[in-house]
C-alpha cells in the first residue's frame, strides 16, 4: 500500500504539471512571446520546482491543516490521492483548466467526513480564499485594462522579456503552492518528511508540465480571448503576487482560477461581458462548481466502499456523481449542436 500510494502521487504531481502548464505560461505563449510550446513549459517546469522548494508552509496545511492525521492512514492517503487523480486526470484529457488545489481539499475532506473528524473552521477560511482570489484577479485585471485602455504605450522588446520574467515567476508560485497538493496526504502519512515532499513532488511536477501541459496551455492561452503583451504581463503578475502571498500563509489557492480570472477581466474590458457566453468560458466556469465535489464524493464512496464495506452508500454517491457529470455533458452537446444548426443556417 505505501508503493501504490507513492505511485499514485507521483502520477497525480505530474497531472498537476500537466494541468498548472496553462496558468503559468500561458500568458507569454498566448501573446505571441513565447511562440513555441516546448519552450514555454521547459521555462514553466524549471520555475515550478525552484517554486516547490519554499512550499513547505502549504504541505503542512493539506497534511494535517484539513483533517487530523491520525485518520490519514495509508489506506486512506492511497484513496484520498486516487480521488484526487481521476478527477485531475479527467479535465485534462478534456483540455480544461483545473484547480488542483480544489479537488485536493475536496478529496481529503471526503475522507474527513467519512470518518466525522474535520477541521471546519479552517476548511472554511480555505474555501473563502477560493472565491476571494479569483475575485480580486478579476477585478485587477478589469480596471487595469481599463485604465489602459485608450491609452498609447510602446510595445517594444522589454515588454516581451518582463512578460517572461512574470510568466516564470507565476510558475515559481504554481510550484510553492500545488506541489503541496500531491505530497501533503503523504507527508501527513508520516510517509515522507516535509523537505523530501517538496523536492520529489516538484520534480514529478515540472516533469509532468513537460509531458502534459500542451493541451491546456493552448486553451488558456488562445481559445479564451487574445491579448497584448502588455495585457499577459498583468495577467501573470496578478496570478503570481496573489498566489505567492496565499502561500506565504499556508493556503492552497486555485492557481488556474485566479489566472483564468484575470483573462476573462482582461477579455470583459475588451470585448464586454458577451465573453461569459463563450463555450470555453461556460465549460470552465462548471467543471471548477463540480470538481471539488466531485473528488469529495468519490473519496468518501471509496472509502465507504473499500474501507467500511457500506457499497450501499458508495453506489448512491457515485451514482449522483456520474447522473451530474451526465446532465453537464448532456447540456454541452445540446449547446454544440444549436451553434452548428445556426451556423448552417438552421439546416442540417
Amino acid at each position: 500500500m505505501v508503493t501504490v500510494a507513492f505511485i499514485i502521487a507521483f502520477f497525480f504531481a505530474m497531472n498537476i504539471g500537466g494541468s498548472g502548464a496553462a496558468a503559468t505560461m500561458g500568458a507569454a505563449y498566448g501573446s505571441g512571446t513565447l511562440s513555441n510550446k516546448r519552450i514555454a513549459l521547459f521555462i514553466c517546469a524549471v520555475a515550478i520546482f525552484l517554486g516547490s522548494l519554499s512550499g513547505g508552509e502549504v504541505v503542512k496545511t493539506i497534511g494535517s491543516g484539513i483533517v487530523p492525521t491520525s485518520i490519514l492512514k495509508t489506506d486512506v492517503v492511497v484513496i484520498v490521492l486516487a480521488a484526487a487523480t481521476i478527477s485531475l486526470f479527467a479535465a485534462n484529457v478534456l483540455g480544461i483548466p483545473l484547480s488542483t488545489s480544489e479537488i485536493t481539499v475536496g478529496a481529503v475532506v471526503g475522507a474527513g467526513i467519512a470518518y466525522q473528524s474535520l477541521y471546519v473552521g479552517k476548511l472554511l477560511w480555505i474555501v473563502s480564499f477560493w472565491l476571494i482570489t479569483p475575485l480580486a484577479a478579476f477585478s485587477l485585471a478589469f480596471f487595469i485594462s481599463k485604465w489602459l485602455k485608450g491609452k498609447t504605450l510602446k510595445q517594444n522588446k522589454w515588454i516581451g522579456f518582463l512578460l517572461i520574467i512574470a510568466g516564470f515567476f507565476e510558475a515559481f508560485s504554481a510550484g510553492m503552492n500545488n506541489v503541496a497538493n500531491a505530497v501533503g496526504p503523504l507527508v501527513g502519512a508520516g510517509l515522507l518528511s516535509v523537505q523530501h515532499g517538496i523536492i520529489f513532488g516538484g520534480l514529478f511536477v515540472a516533469l509532468g508540465a513537460l509531458l502534459l501541459g500542451s493541451r491546456v496551455l493552448e486553451t488558456n492561452g488562445k481559445k479564451i480571448t487574445t491579448f497584448s503583451q502588455l495585457e499577459g504581463c498583468i495577467i501573470s503578475g496578478i496570478g503570481a503576487t496573489l498566489v505567492i502571498v496565499s502561500s506565504l500563509f499556508g493556503l492552497p489557492v486555485p492557481l488556474t482560477q485566479i489566472t483564468t480570472s484575470a483573462i476573462i477581466g482582461i477579455g470583459t474590458t475588451k470585448s464586454g461581458f458577451s465573453i461569459w457566453q463563450k463555450q470555453i468560458v461556460i465549460q470552465v466556469l462548471k467543471v471548477w462548481i463540480v470538481s471539488p465535489i466531485f473528488s469529495l464524493a468519490v473519496s468518501y464512496s471509496l472509502i465507504k466502499l473499500f474501507l467500511h464495506s457500506d457499497i450501499y452508500t458508495a453506489i448512491a454517491i457515485v451514482s449522483v456523481c456520474f447522473a451530474t457529470l451526465g446532465t453537464i455533458s448532456l447540456k454541452k452537446t445540446i449547446t454544440e449542436e444549436r451553434r452548428s444548426f445556426h451556423e448552417h443556417g438552421g439546416g442540417i
